[in-house]
């Protein structure tokens, strides 16, 4: 997993975290912190949509343990 991956996957669990928030309790994190509306709190929803999309990339890309096969034994 990339840098860029990690980051994304960082961000998209903060976002699932407030999303939850927001349906369990009505409570906003992100707005609480940086304001109802403002230009920070559009810029890090906007960066959470961006990284739920490069998330949506691991969707279809095949597990590394699954598709390695497996190599020959030295018969030695």
């Amino acid at each position: 997993m990339s840098t860029i991956q990690r980051i994304a996957l960082v961000l998209t669990i903060i976002g699932a975290i407030n999303w939850g928030l927001i349906g369990f309790f009505q409570f906003d994190l992100v707005a609480a912190i940086f304001g109802n509306n403002t230009a920070i709190t559009r810029i890090i929803y906007g960066l959470v949509g961006i990284a739920g999309l490069i998330n949506l990339g691991l969707l279809f890309k095949p597990n590394e343990e699954v598709e390695r096969s497996p190599e020959p034994r030295s018969t030695r």
